[in-house]
């Protein structure tokens, strides 16, 4: 039986037979000769290997034979020869191995490493004389000079709303008239303080607008800020939601420093203290200190008299920060060139986050007026055709010269070859809809007047916008996505559009069509 299914893996189906164990064994002798086959063939496989390895081995001999009696020179032109040889195979290798591979994935790799000043500036400009609005990483990197000049050391106090950052600056900064809100969300924007360490160090605080307010319009200042600072303190109450673990974890990642404030500890016991500290340490990371704090506020005193009276009363609760003041202190007495390398470079990296949305939302702009332009090019040259096949080569070149463009938008290079390769495989998809986009746009056309005989022409032209349409906004994601042309995901995309608020879309440009066709016959009847 293991046979039997060997030969159909192969596709070959041996014949059925009615018969139990007689037709096991006459189906095993009418196969006999084909299992003879393969074990020849397998013989002389055997074979073959076994002379090209003596031959291999004679030949390897040889050579060194005749290498022992050559003179030293030639051993020397020999072994550079061999060097260079196999240098040059190794990096072809490579070159082979690397080739297809998305060019968008050499850029990420380049963009995920930290950015240096004269790269981003560079980059900078060339954004802006491409047209790209970068006024405000202009100004994210004045910030930073003028922050350099004025040699200020910022701390960021950082975290949710209503965990207690301006209670905090408050604990810190005795006598500060800070406002602090049961309701939360008290801090509506950054607000700095001048604050004296113990060991004299002259610090700004940052007051930052907690995360994940009701609109959450203030998160990504607060974000930003927190990017800025020398050191950031993040409050929190607890164990970290997912939300706070990724604002703590891309601030770990980029090499901030970071202390985490386990604020309002009057709530937990000494031992449940003790386990929330080591699971902040476990998710944060062990080298990131979590340093509790109580930062003041009220607490019920319960007096009770000899005569058995009780009488509760509200007093101040004495701060607890003496902690964090030693765990911030020591970030602080480290190398001052560190810490300003660690900002600088956080810094860099949120201005090329801004410079890449800011590019990102330049290239969707153009790239939306490139496929509208050639939506347009593409009707027009449809009702320009004069002889049959005209239109074809018309929009063929039309379709080059999109994604040609779309390309460079993209700085993405492509071949022709490979474009006209897409191009064909979109037609083969396209015959499949043709039918039913001509039937639809019929269907719409009956709703114009007076189209008469031409009209077979004009749907043909709002079906050629309908495809430019759906093909270039498909292009365009892929390059902006991806960072390559990748037919596969490419032609799925267009599939998606083409069916996509298709009604309207051909509404549109059937407007547009019988307005240009209107227009023409207007002017054909206008005397000289």
């Amino acid at each position: 039986m293991k046979y039997l299914a060997l030969l159909r893996r192969f596709g070959v189906n041996p014949p059925k037979s009615a018969s139990g164990n007689a037709t096991t064994v006459s189906t095993a002798r009418s196969w006999l000769p084909v299992r003879l086959l393969l074990g020849v063939g397998a013989s002389i496989g055997v074979a073959v290997l076994l002379v090209m390895v003596l031959y291999i081995t004679d030949l390897g001999l040889s050579v060194w034979e005749r290498l022992q009696r050559a003179p030293t020179t030639f051993w020397i032109v020999y072994l550079l020869i061999l060097g260079a040889l196999s240098t040059g195979g190794a990096y072809a290798v490579w070159r082979v191995l690397r080739w297809g591979r998305p060019a968008g994935k050499a850029r990420a790799a380049a963009l995920a490493k930290p950015p240096d000043e004269a790269t981003l500036r560079e980059r900078l400009e060339r954004s802006a004389a491409a047209g790209v609005a970068v006024d405000a990483i202009r100004h994210e990197l004045e910030e930073l000079q003028r922050r350099r000049a004025a040699g200020e050391v910022i701390v960021a106090v950082f975290g949710e709303i209503s965990a207690g950052k301006s209670s905090l600056i408050r604990a810190l900064l005795p006598g500060t008239d800070i406002a602090v809100d049961v309701r939360g969300g008290t801090t509506r924007k950054v607000t700095y303080y001048t604050w004296t360490s113990t060991a004299g160090d002259r610090l700004i605080l940052a007051d930052l607008p907690g995360l994940n307010e009701a609109d959450g319009m203030l998160d990504q200042t607060a974000r930003d800020e927190a990017l800025r600072a020398h050191v950031v303190i993040y409050v929190c109450e607890g164990d970290l939601t997912r939300d706070q673990y990724q604002a703590v974890r891309s601030l770990v990642d980029l090499g901030s420093p970071l202390l985490v404030a386990l604020n309002k500890i009057d709530r937990l016991t000494e031992r449940e203290l003790d386990l929330v500290r080591r699971r902040l340490a476990e998710r944060v990371g062990e080298q990131i200190e979590v340093a509790p704090v109580q930062c003041g506020g009220v607490e019920e005193v319960t007096r009770i008299y000899h005569d058995g009276r009780e009488e509760t009363t509200l007093r101040a609760r004495a701060p607890r920060v003496e902690e964090l003041r030693r765990a911030l202190q020591r970030y602080l007495d480290t190398d001052p060139q560190v810490l300003d390398s660690l900002r600088d470079t956080a810094v860099f990296v949120l201005a090329q986050q801004k410079l890449d949305a800011a590019v990102a939302r330049h290239r969707r702009e153009k790239a939306e007026a490139i496929v509208q332009s050639y939506s347009r090019k593409a009707v027009f040259g449809a009702l320009a055709a004069v002889s049959p096949g005209t239109d074809v080569l018309i929009q063929g070149y039309l379709g080059i010269n999109l994604i040609k463009e779309l390309c460079a938008l993209h700085e993405v290079p492509a071949r022709e070859i490979d474009m006209q390769r897409f191009l064909d495989l979109a037609g083969n998809q396209i015959k499949r809809s043709l039918n039913l986009l001509l039937a639809l746009v019929g269907n719409i056309f009956k709703a114009f007047p007076g189209m008469g005989t031409v009209v077979g022409g004009m749907m043909h032209a709002v079906v050629y916008g309908l495809i430019f349409e759906s093909l270039g906004k498909a292009v365009a994601r892929s390059l902006e996505s991806r960072g390559d042309l990748v037919s596969g995901p490419t032609l799925r995309m267009f599939e998606d559009n083409l069916s996509e608020d298709l009604e309207a879309r051909a509404r549109r440009l059937a407007q547009l069509v019988w307005t240009r066709q209107r227009d023409g016959e207007r002017a054909e009847s206008t005397p000289g």
